[in-house]
């Protein structure tokens, strides 16, 4: 059986709001993702959802506990070695899209595979390809001011997947739509994770949008269950 994409173990983490204070946000999680899995994570606001994903993604480290993704036990690399995995294997969608202002819908799917040193043609080529796969290619020349929310979220959903990750982390990739465009977005969504074959960890609030992925956990007191 082949390494899980994403394993945490034990994960704990706590601020220190100023002696003797301190926060435990994550006491304990452990989560194991498989190829082509779309989990939910859900929780109430303030329960650690994105500290979860920040640990999960290499953003932050956990105060205890260890993150393994594609196999590779991540706990005490470098900042050059996380930066690579992080950059070459995660892809990363939050509920804001975040796209660059100044560029086009096309270069912004582009530019993480330029920075990765793929050719401008062939990078090119696959931003139009995930573009066609979500409905937004007829706005590939467009900039995020001239479209609508849902299709910058679309547009967001094909960046983050630019440079084919094993893990797609997403935090309320939803969260700032209406419901009708938050179903096509999620679709889409679903559409391009099932045809990649990544792991996806989904943090939401929409309960039924969670209902539609293959198993939804719950962050409840610092530790994850199943739902």
């Amino acid at each position: 059986m082949s390494d899980p994409v994403l394993r945490l173990r034990g994960i704990e983490k706590t601020y220190h709001a100023g002696k003797p204070s301190e926060i435990r946000v994550l006491r304990g999680a452990d989560l194991s993702l498989g190829a082509g899995e779309i989990v939910a994570l859900v929780a109430p606001s303030g329960a650690g959802k994105s500290t979860l994903l920040h640990i999960a993604g290499l953003l932050d480290v956990p105060s205890a506990g260890s993150v393994e993704i594609g196999g590779q036990e991540m706990s005490g690399r470098g900042d050059r070695r996380r930066t690579r995995v992080r950059r070459e294997d995660v892809g990363f969608v939050y509920q804001f899209h975040h796209l660059l202002p100044e560029f086009s819908a096309l270069e912004n799917v582009m530019l993480p595979q330029l920075a990765n040193g793929v050719a401008r043609g062939a990078a090119r080529a696959r931003a139009m390809g995930l573009l066609e796969q979500v409905g937004v290619v007829a706005r590939a020349a467009h900039r995020p001011a001239d479209m609508s929310g849902g299709e910058q979220q679309r547009v967001a959903f094909c960046r983050a997947l630019a440079n084919a990750p094993r893990l797609l982390l997403a935090d309320e990739p939803t969260g700032n739509l209406d419901p009708a465009t938050a179903d096509q977005v999620f679709a889409a969504l679903m559409r391009l994770a099932r045809e990649t074959g990544l792991a996806a960890l989904i943090a939401t609030h929409n309960l039924e949008l969670a209902a539609r992925m293959d198993r939804c956990v719950r962050l409840q007191e610092g530790v994850l269950v199943a739902v």
